[in-house]
């Protein structure tokens, strides 16, 4: 039997279930175009995208331009963002060798959010939650830990600033819908533990700040922060006062 040749995908956003099974072969390799892969510099993206889009598009596109996938998977529905539907027109009109597919992720089955509520360090269990992203496979189950904090919010570009949390922190919103395979799903991106010190995050120029500043004026005890490409020392030292006066 004729093995196809080895092609390169692209996801952008959470693509439903039903791509993601069908992308699961071995002649596949998928790249999360949110995510900084290897050394390619952001700045790629520039004249193509204005810098009021958010780091993570910007990353997409910069990504894209690299990679030069074969496919691209793009999430267009309201579990994305309104800007990734004019980036995927970016994308298609740059990249003409390149496929571009749109997708809207309706789905509503839940998987479960064990990682979310899993006693790990923070950058490890979001690495964890986006890498999941990518199987179809129902999860393990993992022995949930009382948190002491929490992180509502999106994946940051920059990971580095999730290390100042402890292993007890629970995450919430739209990671939290993401580990869930439901992006669309608002009630849970709504969710969060008013008991625990939380730090409501958005990346800078996302819509998605409206809201975590909202549910950070709702919470008792809670932070709001938002950052750009990169988590500088700013961002970083208000994390840090704001659980080391919590008492974390």
């Amino acid at each position: 039997m004729a093995i196809p040749r080895k092609q390169r995908v692209g996801i952008v956003g959470i693509p439903p279930l039903s791509v993601m099974k069908a992308l699961a072969a071995p002649h596949i390799t998928i790249y999360d175009l949110d995510e900084p892969q290897g050394r390619i510099d952001i700045e790629t993206a520039s004249p193509f995208l204005p810098r009021v889009y958010c780091g993570i598009l910007r990353t997409v596109i910069a990504n894209s331009l690299t990679i030069k996938p074969d496919f691209i998977y793009i999430d267009t529905g309201p579990g994305k963002c309104d800007c990734a539907v004019h980036t995927a027109t970016v994308l298609e009109d740059t990249l003409p060798e390149t496929r571009i597919v749109r997708t809207k992720n309706r789905d509503s089955t839940d998987f479960g959010t064990p990682l979310c509520k899993s006693r790990m360090g923070l950058l490890n269990k979001m690495q964890a939650i986006t890498a999941s992203v990518q199987s179809p496979m129902p999860y393990q189950e993992l022995q949930p830990c009382t948190p002491t904090a929490g992180f509502w919010g999106v994946p940051p570009r920059d990971f580095s600033l999730l290390s100042l949390f402890p292993d007890t922190t629970h995450v919430y919103g739209w990671a939290r819908c993401m580990e869930n395979k439901t992006p669309d799903n608002l009630e849970l991106e709504l969710h969060y533990n008013p008991d625990v010190p939380t730090v409501f995050f958005a990346q800078s120029f996302c819509a998605k700040t409206a809201l975590a500043r909202h549910l950070a004026t709702k919470h008792p005890h809670a932070l709001y922060l938002d950052c750009d490409v990169t988590a500088g020392n700013s961002a970083k030292a208000k994390i840090q006062a704001f659980l080391e006066l919590s008492g974390i």
